[in-house]
């Protein structure tokens, strides 16, 4: 079964626009990873310097222009949510990640192989 040489073009078209697409996409996630990884450490920090002070201190946190008193224990309760949350995003970028990386890989693997087919027979 042989195939003509403009539905071939077509086919290695299509995939090299899937993996190109593949491939931006990989990038972006691995930037939104390393922006979600600093926020996490961000508030892990935040935590631990909310952690050590003395269960009487006031704590203010801003709210637009202006800072409004908060007590401690709603403001570790605010971090511990927000990790949570951001634990949650990255695993929603792992996970998409691996698409992506599985996507790019079989779009090439697709490419190569229909390569070997056409010149080798």
């Amino acid at each position: 079964m042989s195939i003509s040489n403009d539905a071939l073009r077509k086919v290695l078209e299509e995939i090299d626009q899937k993996s190109q697409f593949s491939s931006q996409q990989i990038t972006i996630v691995k930037a939104q990873l390393s922006a979600k990884a600093r926020e996490q450490r961000m508030l892990q920090l935040t935590a631990s310097e909310v952690g050590a002070l003395p269960p009487d201190t006031h704590i203010y946190e801003g709210v637009g222009k202006m800072f409004v008193m908060t007590p401690s224990d709603e403001v570790v309760a605010r971090l511990g949510k927000e990790t949570k949350e951001l634990e949650n995003d990255k695993s929603n970028l792992d996970k998409k990640l691996h698409y992506l990386e599985t996507t790019y890989k079989n779009s090439k693997d697709s490419f190569e192989n229909i390569l070997k087919r056409a010149g080798g027979g």
